[in-house]
């Protein structure tokens, strides 16, 4: 069971609706339910559920606030993260959460009917197999080393945009990235989430920001 609470995240986001929070304190019991059906999410993590993937989700709404109608997808999803935190946060946002694994995409869909997130559709995909020029981010944790998620997703993302950074990818990412992030340097922006976040947690664990 959690022992870190939904409390955690509203130090941080005071602003949140009475809706959101009731979907936010929803979520750890949600999770505890499924988790013991279909694992998901390591057991012993569980106990860290609100710091290590809902605040971590929640890193992406410290450096954009997405503008109604964003259309973002979130590619190997997992058990729905970054996007289920990131589409209760964004309620009038438009995610698309994919993952190669059915049984995921089984939980994600549960949780989401669950939480009543109107604002989110979910599908067993890959992330080469969708439409070219339909999104306008591409979001994600950790699936992989940057150059081969880009290589994956830079073609599903269409140009310009109306959120205050332009179109692009934004992975949550952690440890010394410089080798990977190498190719990328000129145009890529990284985001230190322990400048957004107190926890320890966050020491080494950045967003990585690469435009259109």
């Amino acid at each position: 069971m959690s022992t870190i609470s939904s409390a955690l995240l509203y130090r941080y986001f005071p602003d949140l609706s009475a809706q959101q929070i009731e979907q936010f304190d929803s979520l750890g019991p949600l999770y505890e339910e499924w988790n013991a059906k279909i694992n998901v999410i390591s057991r012993k993590d569980m106990e860290n559920f609100y710091l290590h993937h809902v605040l971590h989700s929640l890193g992406i709404a410290k450096v954009i606030s997405f503008q109604p109608q964003t259309q973002i997808l979130d590619v190997g999803t997992g058990g729905g993260f970054p996007g289920i935190p990131l589409a209760i946060l964004f309620p009038q946002a438009k995610f698309h959460l994919v993952d190669s694994i059915g049984k995921k995409i089984k939980v994600v869909e549960a949780v989401a009917d669950q939480l009543g997130l109107t604002n989110l559709t979910c599908a067993q995909a890959r992330a080469e197999s969708l439409a070219p020029r339909s999104v306008d981010f591409v979001v994600s944790r950790a699936v992989t080393a940057f150059p081969e998620f880009y290589q994956w997703t830079h073609k599903l993302i269409r140009p310009n945009g109306t959120n205050s950074l332009k179109n692009g990818m934004l992975y949550l990412k952690g440890g010394d990235l410089e080798e990977e992030l190498q190719p990328f340097k000129r145009k890529i922006i990284v985001f230190d989430l322990n400048s957004y976040f107190s926890e320890e947690f966050f020491e080494t664990k950045k967003v990585v920001y690469l435009p259109a």
